[in-house]
């Protein structure tokens, strides 16, 4: 059920509740993060800033709920799970987002690695967050982004065990859609990215690693999360990590060559 978009959104519209890696492969998915129209410049020039963990697949006009990247979809209804920001506090994690929508809101619809997974098993990548059950490790690093108005924060990485021997292919099959992170940041040596810790994550949950798995690190669309935390952003909805607006579009249209 889970394998066509539509059906996704609606299952999750009905109540369901799951992280979105391996559901719907082929099609992209998107972050959500939803700023009060005077903020939503700052947002657009961050992501402008940004272009490598916010690569930008739609804009809505001000309180609307609705993408071209599945225009029968209701951004207030057709993710898992929300997350709701007052004044930079995470405040709660709601399932629906109607009654908190205001008019006012501009969402930014985000490219997200979740995409390229498929891709990834196609090139016998093995993913192990996928292989465990578990939603994708994601990590706050010690590299600040571009700061854009108010906007300020840290780069979001998630991060993917992979064998040694198959780390030149998956950074080949996902240097090709730019759109959704392209190429991972950072291979090897957590430390590098100020990560003390693989087993505790900042979001998602931890994965077990297989002997000569090597980590590897893909900007991440959680990225405008911090910001929104470290600038105190009055008001914001996003979506919780890992549970992401699944649209219409098919992977292929953003995969260059």
């Amino acid at each position: 059920m889970l394998g066509i978009p539509s059906e996704a959104r609606q299952a999750f519209r009905a109540g369901t509740v799951t992280p979105t890696s391996g559901i719907a492969d082929g099609y992209a998915q998107a972050n959500l993060v939803a700023v009060p129209a005077d903020w939503a410049y700052d947002m657009l020039l961050f992501t402008q800033r940004n272009p490598k963990p916010c690569p930008v697949l739609d804009v809505t006009d001000a309180g609307s709920p609705v993408t071209e990247l599945a225009p029968d979809a209701d951004l207030r209804t057709d993710l898992p799970r929300y997350r709701l920001w007052h004044n930079g506090k995470l405040i709660d994690e709601p399932t629906d987002a109607r009654a908190v929508w205001r008019d006012d809101l501009v969402a930014f619809l985000i490219g997200c690695s979740f995409t390229f997974e498929g891709a990834l098993r196609e090139a016998k990548v093995p993913l192990r967050h996928l292989d465990q059950g578990r939603n994708v490790p994601m990590y706050r690093t010690n590299r600040p982004c571009r700061p854009a108005g108010r906007l300020a924060g840290p780069l979001v990485v998630s991060m993917r065990p992979i064998p040694a021997d198959l780390v030149a292919a998956a950074v080949q099959v996902t240097a090709r859609v730019p759109a959704v992170h392209g190429a991972p940041v950072h291979v090897g040596s957590p430390a590098t990215l100020g990560i003390t810790d693989l087993g505790s994550p900042d979001y998602g949950e931890p994965v077990e690693f297989t002997a000569g798995d090597v980590p590897v690190f893909w900007a991440c669309g959680v990225t405008p999360q911090a910001a929104l935390e470290r600038s105190a952003v009055p008001f914001a909805i996003t979506h919780s990590p890992g549970h992401m607006f699944v649209t219409d579009v098919p992977e292929a249209t953003y995969r260059l060559g």
